[in-house]
């Protein structure tokens, strides 16, 4: 039994000071520190923060490695890498390429699943395919020339991985024939994003079975009065929404509206790219150039490629620029992402009987230690 003390413990509806979090591989229980088992194992918090691991649900790449690559030793560096950002599982992303390279990616995080849930880096907990079924108007720093149909049997053929799907609903048949397919036959969850359709479009697909929104605003139709585009349906409609949390993606003036319209389905993720964790300079994304200038990184032609975000990050813009409670901040990063992949029993919150994914950090949330199932992986 260990004993994790003098911090401030985050659970999923308020924080917790002056108790100790108990865990083994699982959490144990929440109590007052004087009331410590003698025979514990003693970590000490320093008086910062006590958290749940956090789930990135939309990851590319870290320290220029790329999920594309399908390389294991990317993926390798990639899990390693993040755990000094606090992320105890994740989905490596994969995005509009050739389909080769997109199964070749598929097949080397299946290979590495299950042995990730024991080695020294992030836990792969299954995989989100960005494309290839977008639509080219919004396709952003995809490769138009990889852009295909939406197509339910390649998503079946990869359903024991492929965890969420982005697709553009316009591109399905009318009555979103593969859509319902994939809902049907598959626990995939299917997310609408670089999607040009319209709110009526958008929210048909919602009924046809759309769960999830692909980086929120980001490569969709905007809100407008008389059209509320995707933007719209998304916040509207019954679905759960990514949000990119570097203030730069998506202005942290809306943050305290957007929590207000979706609470526990707003999911915050870093879209980071395999720039992530490096210096300023060029670099690659699916073949492409990207250049990363200290904030952001863009293609040649200006378009914005994603970010180097690191999530615990996000979680703390967040905090410091809205009214939202840090606890719910937090929920955002963990337990609501684990519910977008039905992990929620087991993960997202300091909950007794879920796993012991724990994250000690600093009072500016800077990651100190990483526990994934009751094990450190991570020290700073």
């Amino acid at each position: 039994m260990k004993a994790i003390v003098n911090g401030k413990i985050i659970l999923k509806d308020r924080i917790a000071e002056n108790c100790a979090l108990l865990y083994t591989d699982k959490i144990e229980d929440v109590i007052p520190e004087n009331l410590v088992p003698e025979n514990a194992e003693i970590i000490d918090a320093n008086g910062g923060y006590i958290a749940p691991g956090l789930i990135d649900l939309h990851i590319h790449g870290y320290l220029s490695k790329d999920v594309c690559d399908g390389e294991e030793e990317s993926i390798r560096i990639i899990s390693k890498g993040l755990l000094a950002n606090g992320v105890t599982g994740y989905l490596p992303t994969t995005m509009t390429e050739d389909m080769s390279v997109i199964r070749k990616a598929l097949e080397t995080c299946r290979a590495l699943k299950e042995e990730s849930k024991t080695w020294q880096g992030s836990t792969i907990l299954g995989c989100h395919a960005e494309g290839p079924f977008i639509s080219e108007s919004k396709k952003g720093a995809q490769d138009a020339k990889y852009i295909l149909k939406p197509d339910a049997s390649f998503v079946k053929e990869y359903k024991d991985i492929i965890k969420t799907i982005t697709l553009a609903p316009e591109c399905d048949t009318e009555d979103f024939k593969a859509i319902r397919e994939i809902c049907r036959d598959t626990d995939v969850v299917v997310s609408m994003g670089h999607t040009s359709a319209d709110y009526e479009t958008a929210m048909a697909s919602i009924n046809a079975g759309v769960k999830h929104t692909t980086h929120l605003f980001n490569a969709m139709t905007p809100l407008t009065h008389r059209a509320p585009g995707v933007v719209g349906a998304a916040l509207n409609g019954d679905v759960s929404v990514e949000l990119i949390v570097d203030t730069v993606h998506v202005d942290k003036s809306l943050y305290n509206m957007l929590w207000k319209l979706k609470e526990r389905k707003l999911c915050f993720i870093t879209d980071c790219l395999p720039a992530g964790g490096l210096p300023v300079g060029e670099y690659t994304l699916g073949g492409q150039k990207i250049f990363y200038d200290g904030t952001i990184c863009k293609l040649e032609d200006g378009t914005i490629a994603g970010s180097v975000l690191r999530i615990n990050k996000g979680v703390w813009n967040v905090y410091t620029n809205s009214d939202i409670p840090l606890y719910e901040c937090v929920n955002c990063a963990s337990l609501n992402p684990a519910t977008v992949l039905g992990l929620e029993k087991s993960k997202g919150s300091l909950e007794v009987g879920k796993d012991a994914d724990i994250i000690i950090t600093d009072n500016e949330f800077e990651i100190k230690k990483t526990i994934i199932a009751g094990d450190v992986k991570y020290e700073s």
